[in-house]
């Protein structure tokens, strides 16, 4: 935390409207302060040209360099490799996840690809969860081995056991998705951490469905973070983005790689939007969490329900592990009818709940997945309405089927 002076601005007369003002302003690794005063305030200052409270939106591609030609000292030179309203998300997003460095990508997918892109070469071996997200098991699956040369395994990251035994002398990389897409899998990210690190290979963990507000993975051991801040971070179902967080040294070929020489950069508009909605994600997390539980806890009980998942149930699986490492249990739950065949009919009556792929809007979504094993079920993003109105909308629908 250190105290800044900084004039305001003039107008186009030359006149000067501004004073000198004294703020505190947030560091990336500051953590004097509470999470949501970090959220609202990291990666903020006024705009220096005119005063305006919230940061500008900046559309230029191109940025003027010192007249001596030196451009690789420059901050902004070309917006593909860094624009202003990504590098104040940047901020922002590791004044709350952490780490010595933060990189926003165009999605969450190019977040996690490109990562493995950018670390892995032909020869070395991944050892990734089974249970995640498709584009990524597809990488893995069809691209990585016919490709690229780079073998893979996916196996079951909740039990650590089968990690520690898929363990190859060439293996480089432990990627693990906890909570798991889309069965909510939880998956023990110190034990892991503990095996890769005892065999030489790094541990990447995706956290999107955390919310990044309640679990820690670089905390807990992991070497990388990455999140799709299209869903949670974000909130409002409105903009794409993908970031990845740890050691300075992995972030800068991450950074090199997959933004600059791959182009995927997300959109100084993106950005500028997803920046709006980090503001607010402290306490829509608390909201989230909060209807989840309430929501899972009815469901364990309603009659035409055959079975419910929630990492914060104590019937979940993998409780105890998430007990231990979450601090909330997010707002991602599974659930199925007694007789299947009638799905279609309850979503049809649905009301507040909207048929639709994605997570971590401000409403609540329902959607039809299944685990790669063809077992098919309700994926449930429950969303930041009143908890009781959303039982009540479960419950006629259950009612009327």
């Amino acid at each position: 935390m250190i105290g800044f002076a900084q004039q305001l601005g003039t107008d186009v007369a030359g006149k000067h409207y501004g004073q000198t003002v004294e703020r505190i302003i947030i560091m990336p690794h500051d953590e004097t302060h509470g999470m949501s005063t970090r959220s609202v305030h990291a990666g903020w200052e006024p705009d220096p040209a005119t005063g305006a409270v919230k940061r500008p939106l900046v559309m230029a591609n191109s940025y003027a360099v010192p007249s001596d030609g030196n451009y690789d000292e420059t901050l902004y030179g070309y917006a593909r490799d860094l624009n202003p309203n990504a590098r104040w998300l940047e901020e922002r997003l590791l004044a709350l996840e952490g780490g010595e460095d933060c990189v926003v990508t165009a999605s969450g997918v190019s977040a996690i690809n490109g990562t493995f892109l950018a670390l892995l070469s032909a020869g070395d071996h991944l050892i990734c969860s089974d249970i995640a997200y498709i584009s990524v098991r597809t990488m893995l699956l069809e691209h990585f081995p016919r490709r690229f040369g780079i073998q893979t395994t996916l196996l079951d990251t909740s039990d650590p056991e089968v990690v520690q035994a898929a363990i190859q002398p060439n293996t480089k990389l432990i990627h693990v998705e906890t909570p798991g897409n889309p069965t909510t899998r939880i998956s023990d990210i110190a034990a892991i951490a503990a095996i890769a690190h005892a065999h030489g290979a790094l541990l990447s963990v995706d956290s999107t469905w955390s919310g990044l507000t309640t679990q820690s993975p670089l905390a807990l051991g992991a070497d990388l973070v990455e999140h799709s801040i299209s869903k949670y971070i974000n909130g409002h179902g409105d903009a794409l983005g993908g970031a990845v967080f740890g050691k300075k040294s992995l972030l800068d070929v991450i950074r090199k790689f997959v933004v600059k020489d791959m182009g995927a950069c997300i959109s100084p508009f993106n950005a500028w939007q997803i920046m709006r909605g980090v503001a607010t994600l402290p306490i829509r997390m608390e909201r989230h969490n909060a209807n989840a539980m309430q929501v899972a806890q009815f469901l364990e009980t309603a009659p035409g329900v055959a079975w419910v998942r929630y990492p914060g149930l104590k019937s979940h699986p993998n409780h105890a592990v998430a007990a231990q490492q979450m601090q909330g249990f997010s707002g991602m739950l599974n659930f199925d009818l007694v007789d299947p065949r009638k799905r279609a009919a309850f979503v049809a009556q649905l009301k507040l709940f909207v048929h639709a792929v994605s997570l971590g809007h401000d409403e609540s979504l329902i959607f039809v997945y299944n685990d790669y094993n063809g077992h098919e079920f309700f994926r449930v993003s429950i969303g930041i309405e009143d908890a009781s109105d959303l039982i009540a909308d479960i419950t006629q629908a259950l009612a009327h089927i």
